[in-house]
């Protein structure tokens, strides 16, 4: 065992007043043993606090640990001039008192935290905060929509740039392997929309109008917006994960030292697999989402199948379906472009990781009500 690691010896401290005051330890000042100092040193430095401290003594040290350099140093400091003359240090108690002093430093040259306020100054603050964010963050999106435009009309023009291999890829994985839970899901949200349905016209007595409700429903905003959603929850949040992983580990900047653009090499391709797949996505999504509604009818309403399909022919123009498809390919690029986005903008961290992830998929579920509100007001005005 070291020297300064020796517990065998109790601690303890002599203030010698005279011409050069001075402060002499004696014994191991190691955190099991320094229960009893604490209170006397903070008395020693409110009795002789405005006296100048010339020296501190450690010829009698016999040792010390983190927690006695703390203690000294917070009792120097206490005195009017803290930067005593050290005499008879042992070197590793010398590198630990100036750790502490350090430390102390830092701590006393840090900005204060400020205290969330809870008045109306400073939900105000909050709020003008947070909309300055979101306009700077649109800004973005913007400028990194333009780029990947950019690549994609690129990679169109000269179909050679193209990686054709990633697009696959990502297709299968963000689109085929996608499918059992949009459909499981569609067809059970278009059975909760024929129940709700059945339970409302059933007082008036026009239960068959539930073929129509489900028919508008589901062809006109449900089924695309719900693929949307799932979408936004499973592949945007890999897609910024997978991205987020790159850039940990600089990967992207080896591609960028070997003359490869990420915007075409990653960015474009999943963009384009999106496009491509969400309106696919979509249709299955429709037609299973009908499916559950036809299965509640059935079952639950005495509706034929038959004459399911018949009314949803003859009331529900074909004019519902385009409108709800209209949308995919929109909800799919900025769903993509969100995620991209936010992948290349991970630092080195796992919680840079983590809050990008997070931060991806409320942009784009925000981002999937809003091209929706805004579709469905440009669709009323033009009369459909």
């Amino acid at each position: 065992m070291s020297k300064l690691s020796d517990p065998s010896f109790s601690p303890s401290f002599e203030y010698i007043r005279g011409a050069r005051p001075r402060l002499l330890l004696r014994g191991a000042w190691v955190v099991t043993a320094l229960v009893a100092l604490d209170d006397k040193l903070r008395k020693l430095g409110e009795t002789h606090g405005a006296e100048t401290l010339a020296e501190l003594d450690l010829t009698e040290l016999n040792g010390m640990d983190t927690a006695g350099a703390y203690l000294v140093d917070r009792a120097l400091r206490s005195f009017a001039a803290s930067d005593p003359q050290i005499v008879g240090a042992p070197p590793e108690a010398l590198d630990l008192l100036q750790q502490a002093r350090t430390l102390a430093t830092q701590e006393e040259n840090a900005p204060p935290v400020r205290e969330p306020g809870h008045g109306f100054v400073d939900l105000l603050e909050r709020t003008g905060r947070n909309a300055a964010n979101m306009w700077k963050e649109a800004l973005e999106t913007l400028s990194f929509l333009g780029g990947t435009l950019v690549a994609i009309s690129s990679a169109i023009w000269r179909p050679t740039k193209m990686r054709w291999t990633a697009l696959v890829s990502v297709m299968e994985d963000a689109g085929l392997d996608a499918v059992p839970i949009i459909a499981f899901l569609s067809f059970f949200v278009g059975m909760v929309v024929a129940f709700i349905g059945a339970t409302t016209l059933s007082q008036f007595g026009a239960t068959i109008f539930v073929v129509e409700l489900v028919g508008f429903g589901v062809l006109r905003e449900l089924g695309g917006v719900l693929v949307a959603i799932i979408i936004a929850g499973r592949t945007n949040s890999a897609f910024t994960a997978q991205i987020g992983a790159m850039k940990m580990r600089q990967e992207i900047d080896a591609m960028q030292t070997l003359g490869l653009d990420p915007m075409q090499v990653i960015v474009a391709p999943r963009v384009l697999a999106m496009m491509i797949m969400v309106p696919v996505l979509t249709f299955i999504g429709m037609l299973t989402a009908i499916a559950g509604g036809m299965a509640v009818g059935w079952l639950v309403l005495d509706i034929n199948p038959t004459v399911f399909f018949n009314r949803l022919q003859d009331n529900v123009p074909i004019d519902q379906f385009w409108i709800g498809m209209s949308k995919a390919p929109i909800f799919g690029l900025a769903i993509a472009l969100i995620g991209c986005r936010q992948g290349l903008e991970v630092g080195g961290s796992v919680q840079s990781l983590g809050h990008h992830t997070t931060k991806s998929v409320v942009q784009a579920l925000f981002a999937i009500i809003v091209i929706d509100a805004l579709f469905a007001i440009f669709y009323m005005e033009m009369g459909l």
